[in-house]
């Protein structure tokens, strides 16, 4: 690595999946060296830059640890049986220490003494089952890639896919002969040919099913609507329990107006009735969009769930998320990546590296309390609450709300500051004191520090606090 090379790294704004710098002045922590290497390989290998300050903005200050390396490596190296590189470069204001880390063999997690670790922002955390399982699974067919049904004549799959559909949302005419058809959707994955017969697969039957339950194994994968009265669910609403039969792709858009009208109250204030939607409906299409892109598709009996409160909606999927809560707004990481690229494709859900903090922005713009999200033992749970002013929420509810917009303007390459605070909540600017208390409590929580602690009240600037 050159002193160029180096000086690009420093220019990230936050570490990614594939670097962590540590400043290790005098020394560092052998063991946690090793564990650092483990979580690394773990997630496809990467850097451990020592010697560089590890918040924005960063800078070289040196580092005197490991001062022969070449034992550092060998002691790794006996510990978890993987070959790690090192590279000093000698940048003018210090000597940094670069350890460079393989990915790990495919189908097998790195252990140290029985952990299996993974990185939690800027720290160490033991994987979860559900990682440790995808990791296993390495190697064996992709739940996608297998046959939802076999033996399927011409016939069959035009009746069992809504391929009209399919061609509509690609913007494309229908295409004049059956033959061109069935080579389209083989080419997509939905396919495969079996001598003078075609499988379908659990990718095309998932996004393209006329009815999800004519497929033995996928009928529970249908989303299903449930509206409550009231807030809690004791009663369900005129009996609105809903399975949405159709595939995630064809069925999309009628399930999103299904959430979106059902979630709508009538203004009873003027002569005439007029209907008020409490939810964005890109909100919603982004939340829905992410449950089923994120949900754990191994995971038998159960799909995901859309709960219609009086005062919230709740979206949850099974399986829990790879990436750590705090972090949905700035990173993506899929968990079925073949999964993610269809539906993106076909319009369900945004590009990668976009999603959550579309539905930040919206919940900004109509004013909304943050989103919030629940993990279960197997499942995860996002809500979207209905407009409370800014005296009605709660201490929890102001700090996260602050930490979102701090996350949504880092992540835009904005500032948070009095201003922009003042401009989310529609605080007038004689009143600039709360901004500044709302600023102060979210700082005291730790969710967002100051970017320089030095600066005068009026030049403060935050960002999130792992930034």
């Amino acid at each position: 690595m050159t002193v160029a090379e180096l000086n690009a790294l420093l220019a990230a704004r936050s570490e990614s999946e594939h670097i962590e710098f540590k400043q290790a002045g005098n020394r560092y922590d052998f063991e946690e060296l090793v564990g650092y290497c483990v979580a690394l390989a773990n997630e496809g290998g990467g850097r451990i830059v020592l010697g560089v300050t590890d918040v924005a903005p960063r800078r070289v200050v040196g580092t005197r640890a490991f001062d022969v390396p070449e034992r550092t490596v060998a002691g790794i190296h006996e510990r978890i049986h993987l070959k790690v590189g090192w590279v000093e470069v000698p940048h003018p204001d210090g000597r940094v220490l670069v350890f460079e880390v393989p990915p790990r063999p495919q189908g097998q997690p790195i252990h140290y003494g029985g952990r299996y670790f993974m990185r939690a922002g800027s720290s160490l955390a033991p994987m979860s089952p559900d990682q440790l399982k995808r990791i296993f699974d390495e190697g064996q067919v992709e739940f996608v890639e297998r046959p939802a049904k076999s033996g399927c004549s011409e016939e069959e799959v035009v009746q069992l896919l809504d391929l009209q559909s399919y061609f509509d949302l690609k913007k494309r005419p229908y295409p004049s002969t059956r033959k061109e058809v069935l080579e389209t959707l083989s080419h997509k994955g939905f396919l495969k040919a079996e001598g003078s017969t075609f499988s379908i697969t659990n990718l095309g039957a998932l996004l393209l099913a006329k009815r999800l339950a004519d497929f033995e194994n996928l009928g529970r994968k249908a989303v299903r609507v449930v509206v409550y009265e009231g807030i809690s669910k004791t009663k369900v609403k005129g009996g609105k329990d809903t399975v949405c039969p159709r595939g995630y792709a064809v069925g999309f858009e009628a399930l999103i107006d299904l959430i979106h009208n059902e979630s709508a109250s009538e203004d009873m204030t003027t002569p005439l009735r007029k209907t008020v939607h409490a939810y964005p409906k890109k909100a919603i299409r982004e939340v829905v969009g992410n449950a089923l892109v994120h949900q754990d598709l191994m995971e038998r009996g159960t799909g995901v769930t859309v709960e219609i409160f009086d005062d919230r909606i709740e979206v949850t999927n099974p399986g829990l998320p790879i990436l750590p809560v705090d972090r949905f707004i700035d990173e993506n990481h899929s968990r079925n990546e073949k999964f993610a690229d269809a539906l993106r494709q076909l319009g369900v859900c945004e590009e990668r590296g976009h999603g959550i903090d579309a539905v930040v922005e919206q919940i900004e713009r109509a004013q909304l309390p943050p989103y919030r999200c629940r993990l279960a033992s197997h499942h995860t749970t996002v809500t979207l609450s209905r407009y409370k002013p800014l005296k009605s929420l709660t201490p929890d509810e102001r700090t996260h709300a602050v930490y979102q917009h701090c996350c949504l303007r880092f992540v835009n390459n904005l500032v948070t500051n009095n201003e922009s605070l003042r401009e989310r909540f529609k605080i007038e600017k004689k009143n600039a004191a709360v901004a500044s208390r709302l600023l102060a409590e979210a700082v005291n929580a730790k969710r967002i520090r100051p970017l320089d602690e030095n600066a005068a009240n009026k030049l403060m600037r935050y960002v999130p606090y792992w930034a």
